[in-house]
């Protein structure tokens, strides 16, 4: 029986998937075993205030996005990442927050805006600091 997010006991850790880690590892998201109670199988993207707008023209698929995502929301087809699982991902930001690239390739904007339009803004290269 799947619990709300308002059962479990504060601090819990919620292992995602039916069987180990490392079978899972070499799956895409879609075709993983996961537990009902993994926000995988049960998506908390109603959450989302901010999503991550994903920009490719500035990412080096380092793959930081996709390793510590929590709700496996990160897209990677072919070894490069393709952008965001909007029905999984609940907007917590810490893609962002991995992301090493100037500028970032993946930004958190209001889950209202338009991501082409978005794009269109994207900041330009910090300069390093002396």
């Amino acid at each position: 029986m799947k619990k709300g997010w308002n059962e479990f006991e504060i601090g819990s850790v919620l292992f995602p998937f039916e069987d180990s880690g490392n079978d899972n590892i070499s799956k895409q998201q879609e075709n993983r075993n996961y537990t009902q109670n993994s926000s995988y199988t049960a998506s908390v993207a109603h959450w989302r205030v901010d999503k991550p707008v994903f920009n490719n023209d500035h990412c080096i698929n380092c793959f930081n996005c996709w390793l510590y995502c929590p709700d496996s929301s990160i897209l990677v087809r072919g070894e490069s990442m393709q952008g965001v699982d909007y029905v999984h991902c609940k907007g917590c930001g810490v893609c962002s927050s991995v992301c090493p690239t100037n500028p970032k390739s993946l930004l958190m904007y209001s889950d209202y805006m338009d991501n082409e339009e978005i794009i269109k803004q994207w900041p330009q290269k910090e300069e390093k600091r002396k």
